[in-house]
Order: C-alpha cells, then sequence, then structure tokens
C-alpha cells in the first residue's frame, strides 16, 4: 500500500492544480487569479535573487524566535499553574484576555509599544503562549494518579518522575498543541508584517504585491509561507519525537 502513497498524494497534487489553472482559464484575468505557470515563472524570478532568501531569512527566525519564547514561557508557567492553584487562579483573566482579543489589536498596540522591527516576534508570542499554557496544564492533569501513588510507595525519585511519568502524559498534549500554534504563529507573524511592513519581511512583499496588483508575486509569496510552515512544523515534531521519556512501569522506575 506505501507504494501508490506518493503517487497518490501527486495526482491529488495535479488535479488541485489543473482545476486551478482552468480557474484563471475561465476567469481570464491576471489581476483577479493568475495561473499556477505564473506563479511559478514569478517565483524562480524572485528565488535567483539575493534579496529573496534575506527577507525569507529574516521573517522566518524572528517569527521562529517568537513561537519557541512563548514554547518555553507557557512550558514553565503550565508547569507552575499546575503545581500552585493560586497562580493559575492569577493567569486566568490574563490567558483568557489572550485568547479572546483580536490579533489586530495587539499590532496596533505594538506598533505603538516596540515599533514595526520586531512586531512579528511580539505578535508570535502573544499567539502561541496561551496554547501551549493551556495543553502544558492539561496534559500534567492527564497523568495517572495510579501511577503517581505507586511512586510515592517506591519512593521514585524526582527527575525519575517526570521522566517516566509526567512526561509520556504531557508530550501528546504538546504535540497536539505545536502543531496549531506552529500555524497560527506563522499567520499571526506574517499578518503583522502586513501591518507594520517591516523592512525584509514577507508581510511587506505580500503588501507590495497588493500595491501593485501584481496577484502572481502575491501567490509566489503565499507558497513560500506555506512552505516555511510545513518545514518549521516537521522540524519541532522532530524534536519533540526525540525527546527522552520512559515507559511508566515499576520495573523501569526501581
Amino acid at each position: 500500500m506505501k507504494s501508490f502513497h506518493l503517487p497518490r498524494k501527486f495526482l491529488i497534487l495535479l488535479f488541485w492544480t489543473a482545476l486551478w489553472q482552468a480557474a484563471s482559464a475561465a476567469v481570464g484575468n491576471s489581476i483577479l487569479l493568475t495561473g499556477p505557470a505564473d506563479v511559478l515563472k514569478t517565483l524562480v524570478s524572485l528565488a535567483v535573487t539575493a534579496d529573496f532568501w534575506k527577507t525569507i531569512a529574516c521573517s522566518s527566525g524572528k517569527i521562529m524566535l517568537g513561537f519557541f519564547l512563548a514554547f518555553l514561557a507557557g512550558l514553565l508557567l503550565g508547569t507552575a499553574a499546575f503545581r500552585f492553584s493560586v497562580l493559575e487562579d492569577l493567569l486566568a483573566p490574563v490567558i483568557s484576555l489572550m485568547k479572546s482579543i483580536p490579533v489586530a489589536s495587539f499590532v496596533i498596540l505594538a506598533l505603538i509599544w516596540i515599533g514595526s522591527d520586531n512586531l512579528c516576534i511580539f505578535i508570535s508570542f502573544l499567539v502561541v503562549l496561551p496554547m501551549i499554557y493551556v495543553n502544558t496544564l492539561a496534559g500534567l492533569r492527564s497523568t495517572d494518579p495510579r501511577l503517581l501513588e505507586m511512586a510515592d510507595v517506591f519512593q521514585v525519585p524526582f527527575f525519575r518522575r517526570i521522566r517516566f511519568l509526567y512526561l509520556p502524559a504531557l508530550l501528546p498534549y504538546l504535540v497536539s498543541g505545536c502543531r496549531v500554534a506552529l500555524g497560527m504563529s506563522i499567520k499571526s507573524g506574517v499578518a503583522a508584517e502586513v501591518i507594520g511592513t517591516p523592512a525584509w519581511s514577507i508581510g511587506k512583499q505580500l503588501y507590495l504585491s497588493k500595491t501593485w496588483l501584481d496577484t502572481s508575486s502575491l501567490f509566489a509569496w503565499t507558497l513560500v509561507i506555506i512552505a516555511v510552515s510545513a518545514l518549521f512544523e516537521r522540524a519541532v515534531l522532530f524534536l519533540l519525537d526525540r525527546v527522552p521519556c520512559g515507559t511508566p512501569y515499576k520495573e523501569e522506575m526501581k
């Protein structure tokens, strides 16, 4: 069955590409809807320039920095809130606000506070933090209480409890949260760049494409965003998959 997996995906991609080309031909206006051939041509012309790669490096680097800062902060705060219920109650209104306030409001406030250069770092951080925090808290709470009681009986050391009890319970929630947070960090970060238009950013290129009515460039940069998001997700999930944690059995905890 695996031998048919790749061709099937290729055929699905080919189907939607053909449908895209047919829709573009039917519209007959490259400003409203450009075809895949024009987009590919534009992408190739951009890819041979140094500015293209510098823009991708600067933009994705800042967004990734915001994500990893939020990941660490959410992990630490979620763990602390799991340990101290008072902290969870204290953080509850802040987390609720961060989840409910529109990204555009955050962007405007951030422009006032920190300017446009580091805007996407701040926005990615604010969008990702509540997701990681909530999933960390839920993951730690899902730890089997019977295993915790067994650990108390056998006087299992603290770090072994983390490795064999808490990490196996936490990791599925972190992976699930990261799958959503990774995409949201890219989307929100680029959206912030579109509003703030900092130098060497993908968002600025999207804004300029809209200003010049250059739909081919708009689609080309959108494909770049999709590619960066996919690579970023694979890299983070690969790292999470390599986190050392054991199976919570009594024999391993002796």
